[in-house]
C-alpha cells in the first residue's frame, strides 16, 4: 500500500490539535475541565451570532453560497477592496494550504520563522519544497533575516503577525526594512501575513498587512474568526490579495468550502463590536492579572499581545502539560514548536484564570 502513497505524505507528521475537553474528562474522570489550549475567545459567540446561526438551521439541507455572497461583500466594504480580492477558507489553515497547493513545487523554496505557527511548514512540506526556516531574535521574527535568505527560487514567505507560540509582534519599520531587500531580492515573492490575532494587537506600532498590499507589495493577509469572535467550531477565515494571485487559488478551492452556518455567524458577529471590545477589554485585564501572579511565583513569561502567553516553567513542559490535565486543566506543550520548557496558556476568565495560577503552583 505505501507504494500508492506520495512520498512527501508518507513523511509528513500530522498537526496535534489541543486535547478536547471531553476527551480529558473520560481519561481522568473528571467532572470539570478548562480548556486553555487553543487560543478560542472564553466569553463564546456573540448572542447576535448564535442568533444568526438559528435563523438557517432550518435550511441546512440546501448546499451553502459557493461564493459567500453576503460575507465577501461586508469584509470587501471593512477593507475597501474588490470582491475578487477576498478567498475564504475552512479556517485559514486551509488558505495556508491552498497557497501551498497552488504555488508550491519541489524545487521552490519557502521561508518561514523557525517558531512561528507549524501549518506554514506543513504547507511547504506536504508539496515536497525546501522549507528554510530562520531563527528568532528575542522571540521575534528576524524580519531581515527573513528577507536576506530569500532566492530566485522562493515563493512564499510567511509571516505570523501577531506571531503564535510566542504573542510576539514585528512592527511598522521591521515591516518597511524587510519590504526594501525583498524588491532587491524577488520582488515577485508571495509575502503571506497571517494576522489570526491582529483584533487584539494594542500597539501604534503594530501595521496591517492590508497598508502593505494597497502600497502595491504581493501580499496575502488572512484573518480568521476562530479567534476573537468565537466562532472556532465552525472554521471558516479569510485571505486578502491582488486579484492575480486570489484568482489562481480560487481555481483549487474546494466548492461548498464555507457552510450556510458559518457564513452568517461570521457576517453577525462582524457587525457585534460591542462583543469585540468586551472580549479585547477581558483579555487585556486578565494578562496583566496572569502577569503579577506569574511574577509572585517566579515564572518567566513572554510579554503578549494576543490572547495567549508563552511561560518557562523551568521543567520539560509535555511533563507539566500531563501533570495539568489530571488537574482539569488543559494547555499546550510546547515542544513541536522548539520550546521544550515551556508552555502557552490561553487567557481565560478571571475564575479559569485563578484556577490555573493554583494549580501550576500545586504542579511545580
Amino acid at each position: 500500500m505505501k507504494d500508492l502513497v506520495r512520498k512527501n505524505v508518507l513523511n509528513f507528521q500530522s498537526y496535534i490539535p489541543g486535547k478536547p475537553i471531553e476527551d480529558v474528562k473520560r481519561e481522568f474522570k473528571l467532572k470539570e475541565v478548562i480548556k486553555l489550549a487553543s487560543n478560542e475567545n472564553p466569553l463564546g459567540p456573540s448572542k447576535k451570532a448564535v442568533s444568526a446561526i438559528k435563523k438557517v438551521l432550518n435550511n441546512i439541507n440546501i448546499y451553502p453560497d459557493g461564493n459567500c455572497f453576503k460575507l465577501r461583500k461586508k469584509i470587501a466594504k471593512i477593507y475597501d477592496v474588490l470582491d475578487n480580492q477576498i478567498i475564504f477558507g475552512n479556517g485559514t489553515d486551509e488558505i495556508i494550504e491552498l497557497v501551498g497547493k497552488t504555488f508550491l513545487n519541489p524545487e521552490d523554496e519557502i521561508v518561514a520563522s523557525k517558531h512561528a505557527f507549524i501549518r506554514y511548514k506543513m504547507a511547504g512540506d506536504l508539496m515536497g519544497c525546501k522549507v528554510i526556516e530562520v531563527p528568532m531574535k528575542n522571540y521575534k521574527h528576524d524580519l531581515e533575516a527573513m528577507a536576506n535568505v530569500v532566492t530566485k527560487n522562493t515563493k512564499v514567505v510567511f509571516i505570523a503577525n501577531p506571531n503564535n507560540p510566542t504573542g510576539t509582534y514585528n512592527n511598522a519599520d521591521e515591516f518597511e526594512k524587510y519590504f526594501s531587500i525583498i524588491a532587491s531580492k524577488n520582488p515577485q515573492v508571495i509575502t503571506f501575513i497571517d494576522e489570526a490575532y491582529a483584533e487584539y494587537a494594542d500597539k501604534k506600532d503594530y501595521p496591517l498587512g492590508i497598508g502593505y498590499l494597497k502600497k502595491g507589495m504581493n501580499v496575502i493577509f488572512s484573518r480568521t474568526f476562530s479567534k476573537i469572535y468565537g466562532l472556532a467550531g465552525l472554521r471558516i477565515g479569510y485571505g486578502i490579495g491582488t486579484t492575480e494571485v486570489i484568482s489562481f487559488i480560487e481555481r483549487i478551492r474546494p466548492p461548498f468550502n464555507v457552510s450556510s452556518v458559518a457564513q452568517e455567524g461570521a457576517g453577525a458577529a462582524l457587525e457585534d463590536k460591542q462583543h469585540i471590545n468586551k472580549s479585547r477589554a477581558m483579555v487585556i485585564t486578565q494578562k496583566r492579572y496572569l502577569y503579577k501572579e506569574l511574577q509572585k511565583i517566579g515564572l518567566e513569561y513572554i510579554p503578549s499581545i494576543a490572547n495567549f502567553i508563552l511561560i518557562n516553567v523551568k521543567k520539560d513542559g509535555k511533563i507539566v502539560f500531563q501533570e495539568l490535565l489530571s488537574r482539569g486543566i488543559i494547555v499546550r506543550a510546547m515542544d513541536e514548536y522548539g520550546f521544550k520548557n515551556f508552555i502557552r496558556v490561553t487567557i481565560g476568565t478571571i475564575k479559569q484564570n485563578i484556577k490555573f495560577i493554583r494549580e501550576i503552583k500545586g504542579v511545580l
